[in-house]
């Protein structure tokens, strides 16, 4: 098991992430449009810069749903190969044989 703070801590960046991503999202596209006039382009790009950090999609970490790990993670299945393993050893993971030769 992963720590408790450290997988709240990534719960909160998606807290984040999630309410601030329209307002990021407009910033940016002011910021790439080229025929406005670089004094509003600035002035968004330091609006973008003072908003919190952990409000960036990039901060958040795949982390395992069953045990929190955050290594070894497969997107698919959204955990970890060994919370994997051990499910698939039980039986509850369809469609899953253990492999043998």
């Amino acid at each position: 098991m992963a720590k408790v703070s450290a997988v709240e801590k990534n719960k909160k960046r998606e807290r984040l992430v999630k309410k601030h991503a329209a307002k990021r999202a407009a910033l940016k596209a002011i910021i790439e449009n080229r025929e406005l006039p670089i004094e509003e382009r600035f002035s968004a790009q330091l609006k973008l810069a003072d908003m919190p950090r952990n409000g960036a999609k990039t901060r958040l970490r795949n982390r395992c749903a069953v045990s929190g790990r955050p290594r070894g993670y497969y997107r698919k299945l959204g955990m970890s190969r060994i919370a994997l393993r051990e499910l698939g050893n039980m039986g509850k993971v369809p469609g899953l044989v253990k492999s043998s030769w």
